[in-house]
């Protein structure tokens, strides 16, 4: 495996195909955030009627279908493309197979983050957008699990002098609207949703992490079995709030549109009809900042 592949798309699909069967458990959790995700349809008054659903765990294509919208489905995982219902495929979101302009509606709800070249496979979607298409998704960002990273570095630098990554890095949300920006996409927007789990028995969490695919497959990660008490003894020293374990969903939450002929474009320099000087001097105007 390359040295600049920072995730291990093999175990990704791993992860995938043995969480097909457990990823109910948390179906609260990823509808959700699809839910939260979807909002943003009812902000625009644009009709959408075929969509794209990118690794949707089964969540998001139903509620997609609910809504009236032609739905399809892929996911790098066979076995989890299946749980959308047909139509889907299993594809790799870096080598997507759908030609171009092929959805007005493109929603990818917790599914790229192990993408080695994310911007490449934004500028797939947005190539499977036709003009004025809108793409929606949602990424945990920087801050998301950062009480369980923080636990687990500081608990094998105790036992062992040394931490390995466990815990997949994030982008920062700043850098979300770039990657939009970058793949080509009009409008950019990202903003952010902070979603506190709690859990009784701090041990569901890493339960969850796995029933939802989301296991290490960090390229560098250690392929050892780790110290038996570790898992432990990091988790005995995670914030508390009420008696439970506190872990954190930093959700991004990012939308951009595949440029079109129709959306507001902004003036060429020279093209104003009223100069700032002009609204600064007239003194029948009332100044406002």
């Amino acid at each position: 495996m390359s040295d600049s592949l920072i995730f291990d798309r093999r175990a990704v699909r791993r992860h995938r195909d043995r969480a097909a069967a457990t990823v109910e458990t948390v179906a609260d959790i990823l509808a959700d955030t699809a839910g939260r995700l979807l909002d943003r349809l009812d902000d625009t008054t644009r009709i959408f009627t075929r969509a794209l659903d990118v690794g949707g765990r089964g969540i998001v294509s139903p509620l997609l279908r609910a809504r009236g919208i032609e739905t399809f489905a892929c996911d790098l995982s066979p076995r989890m493309a299946a749980r959308a219902g047909a139509p889907a495929v299993a594809a790799d979101e870096e080598f997507l197979p759908f030609a171009p302009h092929s959805f007005d509606l493109v929603v990818a709800n917790l599914s790229l983050h192990w993408v080695n070249d994310l911007p490449g496979a934004l500028i797939q979607l947005r190539h499977a957008l036709r003009p004025d298409g809108l793409l929606l998704a949602s990424l945990p960002a920087l801050g998301t699990l950062a009480e369980l990273r923080t636990a687990l570095t500081e608990a094998e630098a105790d036992m062992s002098g040394g931490a390995a990554p466990r815990v997949s890095p994030f982008p920062d949300l700043r850098d979300c609207a770039a990657l939009l920006q970058r793949a080509g996409f009009a409008l950019p927007v990202a903003d952010v949703e902070d979603i506190k789990l709690l859990y009784a028995d701090p041990l569901r969490l890493l339960r969850d992490l796995r029933a939802a695919g989301e296991a290490n497959a960090v390229a560098l990660r250690d392929r050892r079995p780790p110290p038996s008490a570790l898992f432990a003894h990091a988790l005995a020293s995670m914030p508390q709030q009420d008696g439970r374990t506190v872990a954190t969903l930093r959700l991004a939450i990012m939308t951009g549109w595949a440029p079109g002929p129709d959306q507001p474009q902004p003036l060429q320099p020279g093209t104003a009809k009223h100069s700032l000087a002009d609204a600064l001097t007239r003194p029948d105007q009332d100044a406002a900042i």
